[in-house]
């Protein structure tokens, strides 16, 4: 199978470390091609040094219409409207769509035209299906073209929300998530139409909206409207947290609920959803490759209401996962 990234920035970037780093590459599938607006030298040099993961592990260079990863070629071009990207020359066979800038099946059918066979969003798709592994993975539906694998926040809430609900049925419930700031926000103070996110990241708390909550319901249809939640987002580079409080109608005990959510993390949600009973805090959660990490010793119950607190890599968890649909693909 061969894979296409369009759009070179932080998701862009991770996903090929992370391929490399599982050594999914020339086994699992391909990277062939990345289109991308700036030029392959600066992305070389950013792909080798990275702010938040460190510097990556092994040789890249940058040569005339390719960037080389550990001796492995992938093509380079820069095409800025995505019909004209020659996906169909180069036998693309899925496209991860991580400019950040195409989110609706309209927007990303010039992929399709251009040849590709498919295309995976990597942010909240508005028209078309959302999967998030662990979760409703299994049931995505294989003549579909163009999938959504929803947001890095929505990653760590559903497989925690997924126990939750099987085991306890969960009622209604809210979630904050205190999130490392983004490129879609401003180091300095500058135009942007939320006006919290105008504000420079790195000095300030900054609420803001989220729909990783209400999603929920797109993947957990008995959960559909019954979550929401917002923000906060913080000055650091990468590594967040989600807190979920939720009403249940089975009563629980803090023990009982974290006995449900280990054996879901020894067990079938092994790989995406990590327990940990460590005094963690969020420098120690980068480069970790769960969408989830249970941090137990916040877990608390009062009556029928329920406290989960779990951390996430916001980049390097999420491209381990857009990984794993790729995988899954391969078997269609």
């Amino acid at each position: 199978m061969k894979v296409g990234i369009s759009g070179f920035g932080r998701i862009g970037r991770m996903f090929l470390r992370a391929a490399f780093e599982q050594g999914a590459l020339g086994r699992d599938f391909d990277v062939a091609m990345i289109n991308t607006r700036s030029d392959v030298a600066t992305n070389a040099h950013l792909f080798k040094y990275d702010s938040a993961q460190g510097k990556f592990p092994g040789t890249v260079e940058a040569k005339e219409g390719a960037l080389v990863v550990n001796g492995y070629e992938i093509k380079w071009t820069r095409e800025t409207d995505p019909s004209q990207v020659p996906w169909g020359e180069n036998g693309i066979d899925v496209v991860i769509e991580s400019t950040g800038r195409f989110r609706s099946r309209a927007d990303v059918q010039a992929h399709l035209d251009a040849g590709a066979k498919r295309v995976i969003i990597s942010a909240p798709g508005k028209d078309c299906p959302m999967v998030v592994p662990g979760v409703n993975m299994e049931s995505a539906d294989k003549e579909e073209k163009v999938f959504s694998l929803a947001s890095c926040t929505t990653n760590c809430l559903a497989p925690v929300m997924k126990v939750l609900n099987e085991n306890f049925n969960v009622k209604r419930g809210f979630m904050t998530t205190t999130h490392a700031y983004t490129n879609d926000q401003r180091i300095l103070d500058g135009s942007h139409k939320d006006l919290r996110r105008a504000r420079a990241a790195a000095v300030s708390i900054i609420p803001t909206s989220t729909g990783a909550a209400k999603a929920i319901g797109k993947v957990i249809p008995e959960l559909e409207g019954k979550m929401d939640g917002f923000s906060l987002r913080v000055p650091v580079v990468n590594g967040s947290i989600t807190d979920i409080t939720v009403e249940v109608e089975k009563p629980a005990t803090k023990e009982e609920v974290n006995a449900k959510l280990k054996e879901a993390a020894e067990g079938p949600l092994k790989g995406i959803l990590q327990y940990s009973e460590e005094p963690l805090v969020s420098v120690d959660i980068i480069g970790n490759p769960h969408s989830s990490v249970v941090d137990s010793e916040f877990t608390n119950v009062s009556g029928n209401m329920v406290k989960v607190v779990s951390w996430y890599d916001n980049e390097y968890g999420y491209s381990n996962r857009l990984i794993d649909f790729i995988k899954y693909m391969k078997s269609w």
